[in-house]
């Protein structure tokens, strides 16, 4: 059974930075597409960045690219979001996904993910 587990959030101040952590186990991640998305109270989650595991290949959301980085660390099985220059608008719990990689997958979009974490809240102030 596939776990999601996240860590790393927390209340921080604006233009501080933040690395969040997804442990993955219970499946070989190879053939993968690991995501980060955000959801606020009363809104959709909307799509942060994503990592295909085999080969490292990127994709971000447009007002992400430049401060957020995502990454991935084979031997401990855990891709990371790097968040830098956080602003109040990053305010939201920040979720890990799994789905396997398929060549019509839309990977910005929650719906393709079949496996979700539990989330982790992020608090920028003013």
């Amino acid at each position: 059974q596939v776990q999601l587990v996240e860590s790393g959030g927390g209340l921080v101040q604006t233009g501080d930075s933040l690395r969040l952590s997804c442990a993955a186990s219970g499946r070989t991640f190879s053939r993968y597409v690991m995501g980060w998305f955000r959801q606020v109270p009363g809104n959709e989650r909307e799509f942060v960045a994503a990592i295909r595991w085999s080969n490292v290949i990127t994709y971000y959301a447009d007002s992400m690219k430049g401060r957020f980085t995502i990454s991935r660390d084979n031997a401990k099985n855990t891709v990371y979001l790097q968040m830098n220059s956080l602003k109040p608008e990053d305010t939201a719990i920040y979720y890990c996904a799994a789905t396997y990689y398929s060549a019509t997958g839309y990977y910005n979009s929650a719906a393709t993910y079949e496996y979700w974490g539990q989330g982790t809240q992020v608090t920028v102030s003013s």
